[in-house]
């Protein structure tokens, strides 16, 4: 699995939070630790211009806290501008675990987690993430209202992956009605980096509608189950990159679309469920362009998972959700429709969307 956090070296150690790129105006990081449950967070808030900020944590065992600081400012900045684009009243927010999520990760720490999450009064709204799962958040909800994606049974709209996948396939198709003239997948050979929860059902749609799904992860347990469920082959190549193929959905960790895999890529579109796919959102954007490589915004087409749990919010059934969700496709095409007219990066024509609506929020408030 491939981390979308930059090497240390990158990071300007003088000014630790203000003076990185990523930092990008956050309104508020909040670094959370406790001694007795051994819990290091740090918690991101990017903007709250159009609501709340909501999103996920993530547990994940960073290799120091630097990498951890940067990948919370990255995600909750990408937050801010998947709500915007995507027409809900949320800012963007997100949190960081450091830990291993399968050896230290326990009641108490989630329990102490949602007392910081508690302790910000509704600014910041948690839910899952890597690492997470449905009953993590059961435990938060034990201490703290501001927080979604709970089980059913608790009243919540559930684990919100499925919606996820649901939308990265809408999205994969509006790049092949854009590309080929067409988004009937059947026969297209697609790669599928990372076979998580989302990951997986991503391979299910695909596998639905006739695609050659080809499956790569670092867990082999996950890389047969999935395999020997939907009939999927399990890629056992040295470099991925150089293989011929139609479509690249990264579902992993992000930063796989760099310097070094973008001259390899045989693939025709990216689309996936990973945050952060461009390690260098303009540099890397405009060489996908410069290659025809038509590029699906990520922010833009796994923000099914937001749209689940923002449900639980509004009120709204799962009717609404899907449509919502299904309308990722006509999104996704307007933005392709919109790089063109404007020559631009389909990241940047994403991003400027999201901007213009949070600008007008703000004017229409200092009116």
């Amino acid at each position: 699995m491939v981390s979308d956090v930059v090497n240390t070296s990158e990071l300007h150690k003088v000014d630790p939070v203000f003076g990185q790129l990523s930092f990008d105006n956050h309104e508020q990081v909040v670094f959370c630790n406790d001694k007795d449950t051994g819990l290091k967070a740090i918690i991101g808030i990017h903007n709250t211009v159009l609501g709340p900020a909501l999103g996920g944590t993530r547990m994940w065992q960073y290799k120091n806290e630097w990498e951890a600081l940067n990948d919370v400012l990255r995600l909750s900045r990408g937050m801010t501008f998947k709500s915007a684009i995507t027409g809900l009243n949320l800012g963007g927010g997100k949190a960081v675990i450091i830990g291993d999520a399968k050896t230290q990760k326990t009641p108490e720490l989630m329990r102490k987690f949602g007392e910081f999450v508690h302790s910000l009064s509704g600014r910041y709204i948690t839910a899952e993430d890597v690492g997470m799962e449905t009953s993590d958040m059961d435990i938060v909800r034990g201490v703290t209202p501001y927080v979604t994606g709970i089980s059913e049974s608790k009243g919540g709209a559930g684990n919100p992956s499925p919606i996820t996948a649901y939308g990265v396939f809408m999205g994969m198709k509006a790049a092949a009605k854009y590309k080929f003239g067409s988004d009937i997948l059947e026969d297209k050979t697609v790669y599928v980096q990372g076979i998580g929860h989302v990951g997986e059902a991503l391979v299910e749609h695909l596998t639905n509608e006739g695609a050659n799904v080809v499956i790569a992860d670092i867990n082999e347990e996950r890389l047969q189950l999935v395999s020997e469920k939907y009939g999927a082959e399990i890629y056992r190549g040295e470099d991925l990159y150089t293989e011929d193929m139609d479509i690249y959905a990264p579902c992993a960790l992000g930063a796989t679309i760099n310097d070094d895999s973008i001259y390899k890529l045989k693939a025709k579109i990216i689309a996936g469920a990973a945050n952060n796919q461009l390690k260098d959102e303009v540099k890397h954007g405009e060489m996908l362009r410069d290659r025809g490589i038509a590029y699906a915004p990520d922010f833009l087409i796994n923000a099914g998972g937001i749209i689940n749990v923002y449900a639980e919010l509004e009120g709204y059934g799962k009717a609404e959700i899907m449509r919502k969700t299904e309308n990722i496709y006509n999104t996704t095409l307007e933005i392709f429709k919109h790089s063109e007219t404007n020559n631009s990066t389909t990241h940047n024509s994403a991003l400027s969307i999201a901007l213009n609506r949070i600008e007008t929020r703000k004017k229409e408030a200092n009116k």
